[in-house]
């Protein structure tokens, strides 16, 4: 579980289905004033360097995010525009993106006054550099398991929630422990907003948290998958995406977005499909 470090994949066409997925969230979640308490399970670091040698020795941005940046001018949905603006933000509007903001920088970004953010990060160093970069009080630095230090945060004091889960993956009783963790969870806060972020791999062990969460009482719970179009022979061909209780019209939004960005020489080199895993 320690051993891995985001900085190797970070902005790849995984990191772009997850975080237009939490932006369009947020973005979708306050449009009501009322505060919102925001969780992230696994945070790593919260900004990245995309000219790091961990990033540019599997070069997986160029075929991510750096495809998404390309594109933005022809991009029609408005949807797209707070992921750009934080882009933007981060590296200037020309040129090649240099760094890349992780799940917390994201988060921080929608922050407002009645919001807060809370951060779990168990990896040492990890988690030293999240505590170096978190200077606001709205923001807390858990250095924890994510999965048990989320359950002790419910419910949260804002009337809202909006929790990102997306550990590695690495041990295979993740699948197992976020199913379990999700089910906990949402009897501990059933309005909340959940997003689970998996891997879809050649071994397919990711059926094992389809198939928990399938057959388990949580309701409401979109799913959205990317496919690799030149698949590896092993490891990951794809991502995906669990919503539990996904604004209204937000599958027909993220739709609408992946769809822009999914093929062409500008694509991410992806298809997409979307159903409801569990209905209401």
């Amino acid at each position: 579980m320690l051993s891995y470090l985001h900085a190797f994949h970070a902005g790849n066409f995984a990191d772009v289905q997850k975080h237009s997925a939490l932006a369009l969230a947020a973005t979708m979640m306050q449009s009501k004033k009322s505060g919102i308490a925001f969780m992230d399970t696994h945070a790593g670091s919260a900004v990245y360097d995309l000219g790091s040698e961990r990033a540019r020795k599997t070069g997986e941005a160029d075929s991510g995010i750096q495809k998404l940046w390309e594109a933005r001018e022809r991009l029609s949905s408005s949807d797209w525009q707070p992921m750009l603006s934080v882009l933007a933000g981060l590296n200037g509007k020309v040129g090649q993106l240099k760094r890349y903001p992780g799940s917390p920088a994201w988060f921080r970004h929608f922050l407002r006054d009645d919001d807060s953010l809370v951060t779990f990060e168990l990896h040492p160093t990890e988690s030293e550099r999240l505590s170096d970069w978190a200077s606001s009080p709205k923001i807390r630095v858990v250095k924890s398991d994510g999965l048990s230090g989320m359950l002790n945060q419910l419910p949260p004091r804002q009337p809202r929630l909006l929790v990102l889960i997306d550990p590695s993956y690495e041990i295979k009783s993740e699948y197992a422990d976020v199913a379990a963790t999700l089910q906990k969870a949402w009897q501990k806060c059933r309005h909340g907003v959940y997003l689970i972020w998996y891997p879809i791999l050649t071994s397919g062990l990711q059926q094992e948290l389809i198939d928990a969460v399938r057959q388990g009482s949580v309701r409401k719970v979109l799913r959205s998958e990317v496919y690799l179009e030149q698949r590896p022979e092993r490891g990951m061909t794809g991502s995906g995406m669990l919503v539990v209780n996904p604004p209204w019209g937000f599958d027909d939004r993220l739709s609408a977005m992946i769809e822009e960005i999914k093929e062409g020489p500008k694509g991410l080199g992806v298809s997409h499909q979307m159903d409801w895993l569990v209905p209401e």
